[in-house]
């Protein structure tokens, strides 16, 4: 409503407004209406530009900083939506979100790279509808890879070829340069050949048609590039709440949380009583699963289904006699739900698109598995053999006054025998030498019933061996 408008409207009604005796009402309502609509014109005079910036990873931290700006863009009607970008890459699922989230968002979205655009930052700088560089900056280079930097097997890079040929469709641009900046083997005539990906500088980003123009700064962008004079930035801000959540999506945070929670577990298991292990385990699992949860990327099935793995390892270390299916189903079932649980998913997806995704979260939660069964090997004997390790255990005193007998010289004079295990040790058991049977703690973890041991030293009157 304008100016003009008010002022006709409220010439219209100054003859009916003489002669009522209600006259005060209408003359205030319209004295609202009026500074409504003059605040409006001059808010309306100046172009809204929502300016937000991506200079790190591309992760789930970074594609709730999106999704946020965004909703806040929308919100306050800005013109323009300018996503300032620096960043190497990152995963895909998180970069699919940012592209869906851009392409779908009704206010004209603009990519600044300032510096790189590689990788998965290629594709969510051509989900904008426009795209800008300044001096130097580099976009392509969109090959997917997995955790060691190796290009990943075909089908993953069939998933990312198609994501970005239908990004380019669906933004004008031509989708088999987008294809050749994942495949080396497309060429194309004059840009590319055989064994090579594409990697545009700022110019020749412009004339392939994947760059409007070079801006060196913010100001230049909205100015000459985009033509506008008057003009207000929304700088977008993160909260207390937006910057936790952030660092604790980090895909280096995350995979120490992992490492706690399943470490945690796994030395608890190796050592009941402790105590510490566990709390790290419980204080891991709520700092991993809780920013997940709060992103959409937890479902509840994959908490639950975490929490079933664990009950199913306590009953097979504590209940059921030997390791068996239940120990495996746990296993498996605490491996599921943490990698499904770093993706976008409501259930199994088995499709194409769906097993591509699963790329980086399975390589991390296998190199956390891997690490966590080559340290325990490494460092259980160190841990058990440190004193500080020891005062932390539960161990209850044994003596005379309180009815126990102490054997020390009867359990030292075994020390270097072989003795067979009778009772596995979970490291604690039971091992038979020539008919008498002694309880036995096993310095490398598990051993099965069966297997020969040898005694290698007396430790708070335990026995403690270790596998022949």
């Amino acid at each position: 409503m304008n100016c003009n408008t008010l002022i006709t409207m409220f010439s219209r009604f100054k003859i009916q407004l003489k002669h009522t005796k209600i006259r005060p009402i209408f003359v205030i309502f319209f004295a609202l209406l009026a500074s409504t609509g003059f605040s409006q014109i001059k808010d309306s005079s100046k172009t809204v530009i929502y300016h937000f910036q991506i200079k790190e990873m591309i992760a789930p931290g970074a594609a709730r900083t999106v999704k946020n700006a965004i909703e806040a863009a929308e919100k306050q009607n800005a013109d323009y939506l300018i996503m300032e970008l620096n960043t190497y890459g990152g995963l895909v699922d998180a970069a699919d979100s940012i592209r869906t989230a851009l392409i779908t968002t009704e206010i004209p979205t603009i990519s600044w790279i300032n510096n790189n655009a590689a990788s998965a930052g290629a594709l969510v700088s051509i989900a904008c509808d426009s795209i800008y560089m300044a001096k130097g900056a580099n976009i392509g280079a969109a090959t997917v890879v997995d955790g060691q930097g190796k290009q990943a097997p075909d089908k993953y890079q069939s998933y990312m070829r198609s994501t970005m040929r239908s990004t380019a469709e669906a933004q004008g641009r031509d989708p088999k340069i987008a294809e050749a900046m994942v495949d080396d083997r497309i060429e194309i005539d004059g840009l590319t050949n055989e064994g090579e990906v594409i990697t545009f500088t700022t110019s020749e980003a412009i004339a392939n048609n994947y760059c409007e123009g070079q801006a060196d700064s913010l100001d230049e962008l909205i100015t000459k590039r985009l033509g506008v004079d008057d003009y207000t930035v929304v700088e977008h801000q993160l909260s207390f709440t937006d910057k936790i959540i952030a660092f604790l999506l980090n895909p280096i945070v995350s995979s120490v949380l992992m490492f706690m929670m399943v470490g945690g577990i796994w030395f608890e298991l190796q050592s009941p009583g402790v105590g510490f292990p566990i709390a790290a385990a419980i204080i891991g699992a709520i700092l991993y699963f809780m920013p997940l949860y709060i992103e959409g990327l937890a479902e509840n099935w994959e908490i639950a289904l975490f929490a079933v793995g664990i009950l199913l390892l306590i009953a097979e270390i504590f209940i059921i006699p030997g390791f068996g299916i239940a120990g495996i189903l746990g296993i498996i079932a605490i491996f599921v739900a943490l990698t499904f649980s770093l993706i976008h998913n409501d259930f199994f997806d088995f499709s194409p698109e769906g097993l591509s995704v699963l790329t980086m979260p399975l390589i991390r939660v296998m190199l956390t598995f891997i690490t966590l069964i080559v340290g325990s090997i490494l460092l259980a004997p160190v841990l058990f053999k440190n004193s500080s390790f020891k005062k932390l255990m539960l161990q209850t005193e044994t003596s005379k006054e309180r009815g126990f007998t102490v054997e020390e010289r009867i359990l030292t004079s075994l020390v270097g025998k072989t003795a067979v295990v009778a009772n596995e040790l979970k490291p604690m058991g039971r091992i038979e030498i020539d008919g008498e049977y002694y309880y036995a703690r096993s310095q490398t973890g598990w051993v099965n019933a069966g297997e020969q041991v040898k005694i290698i030293r007396v430790d708070v009157n335990n026995l403690v061996v270790q596998k022949i």
